[in-house]
């Protein structure tokens, strides 16, 4: 069978990770298999390779594409990528990364093809392992902690702050939408889609303002 695509979230396996910000990759993955598990039209089957990945092919944006979980760690992501490639007959262009993005606050999401891996080493091993950065990636915002000399490698293996958590399955739905488009009508489509969603501040209730406090003359 061809397939016309290969998405592929980003994150590590096991309890452990699931609620992290690394995660989030994973978190798209889930929600995509979610919808086709209740959906016959989508298609949706397991493909047992290898125990370097978790693959499935779903019919997704009215094309059969495969939907990958590496399960070599973040680190070694590339080692699935090439591997699924290989096996499949696919080429970088035809690759759909989705990752965390340290310079993008939370609720913020962009689109682009190739580029610099801003220091992701999931980016960077996959990029060793096809040789060229020419694959696209979805970059969903996680920020950067407020304490600067808190480590990035401590940051992004911690759960999402309870106030933006419970922003995640409306930025998923967002994002899972945004790749609808981009294989339908086009990045150009996609990006207006994708770079579109923001979190709304919190409304200020009038219970909520300071009362003005009166002296008698």
């Amino acid at each position: 069978m061809e397939y016309k695509g290969l998405i592929v979230g980003l994150g590590n396996p096991g309890p452990k990770y699931e609620d992290t910000r690394h995660n989030i990759g994973f978190m798209l993955v889930d929600r995509i298999l979610s919808v086709a598990e209740s959906r016959k039209n989508m298609k949706l089957e397991k493909i047992d390779e290898s125990g370097d990945y978790e693959l499935w092919k779903v019919k997704f944006a009215g094309a059969y594409r495969l939907l990958a979980k590496p399960l070599t760690y973040m680190n070694l992501s590339g080692k699935a990528v090439s591997k699924i490639c290989g096996r499949h007959g696919l080429t970088p262009e035809q690759v759909m990364v989705v990752h965390d993005e340290l310079d993008l606050p939370v609720g913020r999401m962009k689109v682009k093809k190739g580029g610099g891996n801003n220091g992701h080493n999931g980016l960077e091993s996959i990029q060793d392992s096809l040789n060229t950065p020419n694959f696209f990636r979805l970059r969903l915002g996680v920020g950067r902690p407020a304490d600067k000399f808190k480590p990035i490698s401590e940051w992004v293996l911690e759960p999402f702050f309870p106030e933006n958590a419970e922003h995640l399955p409306a930025i998923i739905e967002h994002a899972v939408k945004g790749l609808d488009i981009y294989y339908r009508r086009g990045v150009g489509f996609a990006t207006q889609h994708i770079n579109s969603f923001s979190i709304e501040p919190p409304v200020e209730k009038e219970a909520d303002k300071p009362q003005e406090s009166s002296t008698d003359a």
